[in-house]
């Protein structure tokens, strides 16, 4: 997230980038003992490499405190104190203070990553996409380091999402108030449900990739709610009542031949037609080839981004027996 500090139509060239920015009363909102990284996104012609635009306005805040105070804050690319975010085109210039600092997919449950980690963020706009609802079942083969079902989980406790984060850009902002932060900290903490209604399933034939989601869930202190096997896909239990299937596939785009990818779709289709009756199953996939192999009918396809990589979430509706595949 960013706060607009202020912006320019002038910056024609750094050396204006650089007036400007000196000429912004930074003293009001970065301590002079402090630190400060500077992050951007330029498309500008003056500009070839970002890092030189990020050393000019890093160089014109410091000579802002340094003149103003007798003191210069340190300054490096540690993202974990006050983060100042530079959008420059064109049209001119802007600058933010970023009240996150690290990305906020970074929850701080996740010590462990699998060959492909999905982003935390990503993992729950899909949980929220589907159809599931707190209270019914979770299942989630093919579970990786477990990012899903961990992010399922966290909204069936009603847990805010950064509960583990303890060091936010905004914190490290002049008039951070820690006596209200701590009050709306505790207050989120009361409305936690400890002991979430369904069940909540993750598989994966991979023994290794069962005891990172393991930690991962440790870590949030939350293993103790999530069923965890080793087994491959088409044993994964499912348990009678309401609930989704989710899978997360490989889908070829980062380390797998595509071709080699449609026996397993078509078993997860088999496996969802003959497993899943009375649930709503769900395919995240980046290959929509691959996903035509699955051979059910999709009710819905919610489009998605998983870095560059244009996917969809794919549901089905699990009916029984296969007259309405």
């Amino acid at each position: 997230m960013h706060y607009l500090v202020d912006q320019t139509p002038k910056a024609r060239n750094p050396e204006e980038l650089y007036q400007w920015i000196r000429s912004l009363p930074w003293e009001k909102y970065i301590p002079s003992d402090g630190y400060l990284s500077v992050t951007s996104r330029i498309d500008h012609p003056t500009i070839r490499n970002t890092q030189f635009a990020n050393v000019k306005v890093k160089d014109a805040v410091v000579d802002r405190i340094r003149t103003i105070t007798g003191e210069r804050p340190d300054s490096g690319s540690d993202l974990n104190r006050t983060v100042l975010f530079l959008y420059w085109d064109r049209k001119g210039a802007r600058i933010f203070l970023d009240t996150s600092g690290e990305s906020l997919s970074r929850r701080g449950y996740r010590t462990e990553g699998g060959l492909a980690p999905m982003q935390e963020t990503l993992a729950s706009a899909i949980v929220q996409a589907s159809r599931w609802e707190p209270g019914t079942h979770f299942i989630n083969p093919m579970c990786g380091s477990g990012t899903l079902v961990l992010e399922a989980l966290m909204i069936a406790m009603n847990r805010p999402p950064a509960s583990l984060r303890h060091d936010f850009g905004f914190m490290h902002i002049l008039g951070f108030n820690q006596e209200l932060y701590d009050q709306v900290r505790d207050e989120a903490r009361k409305q936690v449900n400890r002991e979430p209604e369904g069940l909540f399933i993750a598989t994966d034939a991979n023994p290794e990739a069962i005891k990172s989601a393991k930690r991962n869930a440790r870590t949030a202190g939350v293993d103790h709610l999530i069923q965890f096997e080793v087994c491959e896909y088409t044993d994964t239990p499912i348990p009678d009542g309401d609930g989704v299937l989710l899978f997360n596939p490989p889908y070829g785009q980062r380390m797998d031949d595509p071709s080699r990818l449609e026996p397993l779709y078509r078993g997860i289709g088999d496996f969802m037609k003959q497993k899943g009756a009375g649930k709503t199953g769900y395919l995240f996939t980046g290959n929509l080839d691959l996903a035509k192999t699955v051979g059910l009918r999709t009710s819905q396809r919610v489009p998605f981004f998983n870095s560059t990589i244009e996917c969809r979430l794919l549901e089905y509706e699990l009916y029984s027996g296969s007259s309405k595949n």
